[in-house]
């Protein structure tokens, strides 16, 4: 028996014993993204909204409540500007209207990796005045840790709409006249009043601020049919429907080659000639005179022909 064999032994560590890890620490993540392309620099007329849809999502790990908060600025020239219409929709079961509430936040709450859709909706006042800007930042904050947040800005400019002004036929001068006489004592932000040259199609084209307030008064005009509006609440008609009206066509348009012709003025008044080149950069007509002795070109204006037959009647 030896010396210490009656001392106890020390107890041999287990090699097999797992060592037990720590859970990891939850991470934090809001993100904002627009679902469809918008337009984050609008022009908007009065009366006229857009809508914006927005995905807000919870990138952390761990459920999360997520602070929704909407800063709004005006820019105008006018000392008191109406307010832009301000609302959302998904944020809670009600339409969230950040304009009328004067609540300009919002919590909701979502597991991690999860997402929730909101709309956000923008209106032009129909008393807004040209350049009038909205300027609103939407952010969403994680309530957990404040310093984790994302942003979206939408900007939005008032600008005039082209309303079409249905007339009685041969009336629409007269219509015009008394429409801009009633704007300028009602001060209705009228820019100017359109009435296509040589047109009877019983339609003029008013460019105007409030095309609310521009359709009470033309219903007390005499002659006066009513308001055309276009897609959208007051959005007026597209720019394209009216430019062909403003853009004057070229003198020699219509004008083909091989046409015959007369010159109604020059030395070669009164003779018939064929069109054989046309510059519609100078807008001048290269012709051949058909009585010349000797035929040779001549180039005059496009003002000084007539065409007498075209040269696919021939």
């Amino acid at each position: 028996m030896g010396l210490f064999d009656d001392q106890a032994k020390a107890p041999v560590p287990r090699a097999a014993e797992a060592v037990q890890e720590r859970p990891a620490a939850p991470t934090r993540g809001v993100k904002l993204e627009f679902t469809k392309p918008a337009d984050e620099k609008a022009a908007m007329t009065a009366g006229q909204s857009r809508e914006y849809e927005i995905l807000v999502t919870n990138t952390g790990t761990d459920d999360d409540t997520i602070r929704i908060k909407v800063d709004v600025n005006y820019a105008s020239e006018a000392p008191d500007p109406p307010e832009w219409g301000i609302k959302i929709w998904g944020a809670e079961q009600k339409p969230w209207d950040v304009t009328f509430t004067k609540i300009i936040e919002k919590e909701i709450t979502l597991i991690g990796g999860g997402s929730r859709e909101i709309t956000l909706q923008v209106t032009c006042p129909k008393g807004a005045r040209y350049g009038d800007k909205l300027t609103l930042l939407l952010t969403a904050t994680s309530k957990s840790d404040p310093a984790v947040y994302d942003t979206k800005t939408i900007s939005a400019t008032a600008r005039q709409a082209m309303i079409a002004v249905k007339t009685s036929i041969g009336h629409e001068r007269t219509v015009a006249d008394a429409l801009l006489a009633r704007a300028k004592a009602r001060d209705l932000g009228v820019f100017s009043i359109l009435v296509p040259a040589g047109s009877r199609g019983g339609y003029i084209y008013v460019e105007s601020m409030n095309p609310d307030r521009l359709e009470e008064v033309v219903r007390g005009i005499r002659r006066a049919r009513g308001v055309l509006k276009g897609e959208g609440e007051s959005a007026g008609i597209p720019f394209s429907e009216i430019e062909m009206y403003l853009t004057p066509k070229p003198v020699v348009s219509g004008i083909m080659e091989g046409d015959i012709v007369e010159l109604m003025a020059g030395p070669f008044k009164g003779e018939k000639a064929r069109v054989m080149k046309i510059d519609e950069t100078k807008e001048e007509v290269t012709v051949e005179l058909f009585e010349a002795m000797v035929r040779i070109p001549v180039t005059v204006p496009g003002t000084q022909v007539r065409v007498l037959q075209k040269e696919e009647e021939k």
